[in-house]
């Protein structure tokens, strides 16, 4: 087979792209980008992709690289008389025949074929760091520039090539000299009024070009560097300012970090460093809380650096809260909020990943698939757990610290997905009538139980003070029994997946039947003997509750005649103690704080099951007892119900359904009582 024949070297001549490359351009300019910006970070990829070439040659060529010249850098140019912004780096650049072969050609990728190269002799991947392997990136400049000119030249060759086209389907090809190793790249701007869809970023402006500099290409291995022209007024020799003259200054600035912190060893990084990044890079000037520094290796590589901050931003829990970790692919960064990395209940873990097994799409905005994204993200979820676990059993001060702060977001965990009880429920916390500064969690409230007790109590509302003055708590507070407070909004929504904790079923205090046990009573008996005793205990309980509910069945009848459909039922209790009734929703179905929570999100068709109970001991229902039994009128019997279920529902937090009518029948019982 004959040898490729190379290009021929005229003074100029002019090229059609190959075919369909009209359509490939349209595709690139108008569809495969989802922001313009991204040209920039594109052209600096192959500028540091050509830099690593040279370096990794000149290992074997030393030849290619002279002492006189200077370090390898890219550098940012803007003129805004003539329009144009100018990328040029001092890399390997290209000789004739590459510029035809890889930038004439749509989708041809000259780092693809150089990695080939290399690793068959024998270079490992990790010492060369190619950001470009698709190929188009270079035509992303026509998607803000009307024409783009290009200048290189190999350090092996004596002239240089002029490439130039205006994106119309054809280009320019021409020999010149240039002295400089490299590649230059000038974009002659397009006015606004000419883009499609017009940005807010003016690049022509230094501190526009800075800032994407800084968001995309912030670490690139290289320093990229640019002029900076500021105005000042004229002083003379005394210092005074001569009106109507000015001076410009020029000052070049390095626009980037170069090394990134991730990058560096452990053992190098002193917690002030760590925290004077956390603090510029995202901006919160409070120190975090820890700092995860992780490096993941085997089918995945990468590194990771997180942090949990000290104090949640205060939109966090609202829609427009920007979770996810910053993505990067070689110290280029793909995507700012990558929300697959972490699970929406660690959504408070600000940090950065960056790993070069990545598997981009052509625009390296997204992901080809996320099989690479699920085994990075369950290491970093298992390592944030760990340091979680490990505060909480350790530093138990800390730990509560991050919950006040977090606890509603490890909460949501739970309450959105039944598979994280397993994973999250050893991590809430609540107040306690146990104690009154300390918190609890689950595994200690069940630590302190007394044998007998079956269930996990716990209260809802707003306070502590409003829940230990509730009356569903006045006969748990009587026999001693440790009940955990909800004051969460999200808490009692937990227990749609949380319905038990180590075979122990949460119950509130406030729903379906309440079950003590004889919490006093010492029993030295043989298991056997318990049980049996344990069974006569609970029949001799149910008979004397049937007999109670038979007694007052007439009353209890009356009432629900009275209230109708605003209850299920009505019933003796055994919650209460010194209140004459109160209010509590069957077992199933949305409690009363549910239904409240639901009016307030604007979903009032949720409805909880109302269950009146009545204090048979209370001087008020045995009045009302009494009247029922001596067959006297039902109408103040009626009254003191509606009155009654009322003071429940103010109890309950509940607007009165008709205080107009609530309070002509207080009238009438006060007038009745002055009677008597």
């Amino acid at each position: 087979m004959p040898p490729k024949a190379k290009a021929k070297k005229p003074n100029k001549e002019t090229r059609n792209f190959e075919a369909e490359v009209k359509k490939l351009l349209d595709i690139v300019i108008h569809s495969l980008y989802t922001h313009k910006e991204i040209f920039l970070r594109e052209l600096i990829a192959n500028a540091s992709d050509a830099l690593d070439k040279l370096r990794i040659l000149s290992l074997t060529e030393p030849e290619i690289l002279k002492d006189d010249e200077p370090e390898l850098l890219i550098s940012l140019d803007i003129d805004k008389e003539k329009k144009t912004l100018t990328i040029s780096d001092n890399g390997i650049g290209m000789t004739y025949d590459e510029v035809v072969e890889n930038i004439g050609t749509i989708a041809k990728s000259g780092s693809k074929k150089f990695l080939e190269v290399l690793k068959q002799n024998k270079h490992t991947e990790s010492d060369i760091e190619l950001i470009g392997q698709f190929g188009v990136g270079f035509y992303s400049a026509f998607m803000v520039a009307e024409k783009v000119t290009l200048m290189t030249i190999s350090p092996k060759e004596k002239m240089g090539v002029k490439w130039e086209s205006m994106g119309d389907g054809t280009y320019n090809l021409e020999a010149v000299e240039k002295t400089s190793r490299g590649t230059q790249i000038i974009l002659y701007l397009k006015d606004e009024s000419e883009v499609e869809s017009p940005s807010d970023e003016n690049f022509l402006d230094q501190y526009t070009i800075q800032n994407l500099v800084k968001k995309h290409c912030n670490f690139i291995n290289y320093p990229i560097r640019m002029n900076f022209y500021t105005e000042e007024s004229e002083k003379d020799k005394d210092g005074k300012v001569i009106e109507g003259k000015n001076v410009t200054t020029v000052t070049e600035k390095t626009l980037n970090e170069i090394k990134p912190i991730w990058q560096k060893d452990r053992k190098e990084i002193k917690n002030e460093e760590y925290l004077e990044f956390y603090k510029q890079h995202f901006h919160d000037w409070n120190a975090s809380a820890d700092i995860l520094h992780l490096k993941g290796e085997g089918a995945t590589e990468f590194t990771a650096l997180l942090f949990i901050p000290s104090v949640a931003p205060y939109n966090l829990y609202s829609p427009d809260y920007n979770s996810g970790l910053e993505l990067y692919s070689k110290n280029m960064l793909i995507m700012s909020d990558c929300q697959e990395l972490l699970p929406e209940y660690l959504k408070f873990v600000k940090g950065i990943v960056d790993s070069a097994d990545l598997s981009l799409n052509i625009s390296r905005e997204m992901l080809q698939h996320n099989r690479q994204l699920r085994l990075i993200g369950n290491y970093l979820e298992k390592k944030v757990i760990d340091k979680l676990k490990e505060f909480r059993d350790k530093k138990r001060k800390k730990y509560e610290e991050i919950w006040k702060e977090y606890g509603k977001s490890i909460k949501g965990g739970i309450y959105t997905e039944y598979k994280n009880k397993e994973k999250l429920q050893d991590f809430l916390l609540f107040e306690s009538s146990h104690s009154e500064k300390n918190l609890s969690t689950l595994k200690e409230y069940v630590e302190r139980m007394p044998e007998k007790q079956k269930d996990i109590f716990y209260a809802v509302g707003e306070t502590r003070e409003y829940i230990e003055n509730m009356p569903q708590m006045e006969v748990v507070k009587e026999k001693g029994v440790e009940v955990l407070y909800f004051t969460d909004k999200v808490d009692e929504f937990l227990t749609q997946n949380l319905h038990e904790y180590e075979g122990r079923s949460l119950q509130s205090v406030s729903r379906g039947d309440l079950k003590f046990g004889d919490d006093q009573e010492e029993d030295k008996d043989t298991n056997a003997e318990k049980d049996g005793k344990d069974e006569s205990k609970d029949e001799k309980e149910n008979a004397e509750k049937d007999k109670s509910q038979e007694k007052y069945k007439k009353l209890t009848d009356l009432m629900k005649e009275a209230l109708g459909d605003k209850i299920k039922e009505v019933r003796v209790s055994n919650r209460l103690a010194s209140s004459p009734v109160c209010l509590v929703s069957d077992s199933s179905g949305y409690s009363l704080n549910m239904e409240r929570l639901m009016k307030d999100a604007n979903q009032g068709f949720m409805r909880a099951t109302k269950i009146l109970e009545i204090n048979s001991e209370h001087d008020i229902v045995e009045n009302m007892h009494a009247m029922v039994e001596k067959g006297e009128p039902n109408g103040h019997v009626k009254n003191q119900t509606i009155l009654l279920y009322n003071q429940a529902l103010l109890i309950e937090g509940e607007k009165l359904e008709d205080p107009i009518d609530f309070s002509k029948r207080m009238s009438e019982v006060m007038i009745e009582a002055l009677k008597t």
